[in-house]
């Protein structure tokens, strides 16, 4: 979910993580690496930035060359156990994409993305500077993308146990990301949750080495459906609407993880 508006950082507690339905081993297990997972991410991200930051001082200034405001993007989110911070991206859209819509979704073929933003959106530059945001020890390199503070409370009433993804860290990539396609209504979130959930019940070096791999192999224009299976991290997922009292199928779809490393939401 891509939006575009900003505002000063609120260091506060939005919201209480709950804890994903799992198995207390496999669990365990996983909250156990989420613990020394910022040591790693830290880590590899000291190691990226050597590279990366002529990289994003390059694409900063494209960016401050071909249109209007700022370059570097700044925007409140909600990081892990509900507690914000400011993430930050290279600017992709119009400085006023949200004056007259307020905060929206970005659309297929969005007429607020630039020419350079579709450049970057296309290859996940637009991402680069979170590298900061994980040395910081606010991100990590994967995990749940992190939402803004308004749009977290009213998913969490419209979605049942959307807050269990709080429970890791955000990433700049993640298992839903690399799977699915960017949210464009609540069903679209629904099925990114399942991935989140099961990404926050199954979290490892070894996956998270795999969806580094897979977001690697995209950045260099590999599509997501060919890179995936290739770095074993393949997801499907179907939202099954639960029957109404008539019997059709129409009432709300209610998420839950599949086994055997595959999802679905019944």
């Amino acid at each position: 979910m891509t939006l575009t508006s900003s505002s000063q950082p609120a260091r506060k507690r939005v919201a209480t993580p709950e804890p994903p339905a799992s198995r207390e081993g496999i669990y365990s297990q996983a909250a156990a690496y989420l613990r020394w997972q910022p040591v790693v991410d830290r880590l590899l991200a000291a190691i990226l930035l050597v590279p990366a930051i002529p990289v994003i001082a390059l694409l900063l200034a494209l960016v401050k060359l071909s249109s209007r405001g700022p370059a570097l993007f700044r925007q409140v989110r909600v990081g892990r156990h509900g507690r914000t911070f400011l993430m930050y991206k290279i600017r992709t859209m119009r400085q006023d994409a949200e004056a007259a819509t307020g905060p929206v979704w970005t659309a297929v073929n969005d007429p607020r993305v630039t020419c350079v933003g579709r450049l970057l959106r296309a290859l996940h530059l637009d991402e680069l500077p979170q590298l900061f945001n994980v040395l910081k020890g606010e991100m990590a390199l994967v995990g749940p993308r992190p939402e803004r503070p308004e749009f977290t409370q009213m998913l969490a009433r419209e979605i049942p146990g959307y807050l269990g993804r709080l429970a890791a860290r955000p990433g700049i990539t993640g298992l839903a990301q690399i799977n699915l396609p960017p949210d464009t209504d609540l069903d679209s979130v629904r099925r990114k949750l399942v991935l989140d959930l099961q990404y926050v019940e199954r979290a490892g070096l070894l996956l998270d080495l795999r969806i580094m791999g897979c977001t690697l192999l995209r950045m260099f224009g590999i599509p997501g459906e060919r890179a995936a299976p290739w770095c074993g991290v393949r997801r499907r997922v179907n939202l099954v609407h639960a029957p109404s009292h008539n019997g059709a199928k129409n009432g709300k779809p209610v998420v839950a993880a599949g086994a055997n490393g595959h999802a679905r939401a019944g």
